[in-house]
């Protein structure tokens, strides 16, 4: 039940924040404007360093809040993603499928969003346990890749990451992305401690996602 409870709250999100940080306090400071802008949706990575610190911290500030979803991502293997989920994260995302990674995810009950660009990729993703597919990078195709996905696989759930701004996001709902991640333009203010600019960004996904969902 825990896995399904969280994988509804991350489909409701409808917009996840992939946080990138030079310093655990950018991240941190990050993270927190784009709460306040309205985003529920964190996939902290394992690039910020001390990323599980990080995550530890957030989901110790959020963690009694049901709308509020605290991943970990960039997770390369599986002694990374044990890190990320003993410092409390509450699903992981990957940049490509890893077999290990999944299992270890299904041991603890964690929803596993593995980074996928084709479609062998996607089945043995779906074959190994994977409940949400990440498409990554978007940019490569474009949101008309869903739908070709889901002509063979019409069970298989997809996330698009790398490419998705307010102006392409409408395309991507309406190919049939579950939930889409964000990043770029959301966090590019943060690198010159601009937190403010990241909250009104925030602020201006959850608007389009209002508007796209009616």
């Amino acid at each position: 039940m825990k896995r399904v409870n969280i994988l509804s709250r991350l489909e409701k999100t409808g917009v996840v924040a992939v946080v990138r940080g030079a310093t655990k306090e950018e991240a941190l400071k990050a993270s927190h404007a784009i709460i306040e802008g309205g985003m529920t949706g964190i996939e902290l990575t394992f690039t910020v360093p001390q990323a599980a610190e990080v995550i530890k911290e957030l989901v110790g500030i959020y963690g009694d809040r049901p709308d509020i979803v605290i991943g970990a991502g960039t997770v390369l293997d599986a002694v990374t993603a044990r890190l990320a989920i003993m410092a409390g994260a509450q699903y992981v995302v990957s940049p490509s499928f890893n077999r290990e990674t999944a299992e270890l995810c299904n041991l603890y009950q964690v929803p596993y969003l593995p980074g996928c660009m084709t479609i062998t990729e996607v089945q043995e993703a779906l074959k190994s346990g994977a409940d949400i597919v990440k498409l990554f990078p978007g940019s490569v195709y474009g949101p008309s890749i869903i739908s070709a996905f889901m002509a063979p696989m019409p069970q298989v759930s997809i996330m698009p990451t790398g490419g998705v701004n307010l102006d392409n996001m409408a395309d991507w709902f309406k190919a049939g992305a579950v939930t889409v991640g964000v990043g770029g333009d959301l966090l590019a203010p943060a690198t010159f401690g601009d937190f403010q600019k990241v909250t009104e960004t925030a602020r201006r996904y959850m608007a389009k996602l209002k508007e796209i969902k009616g």
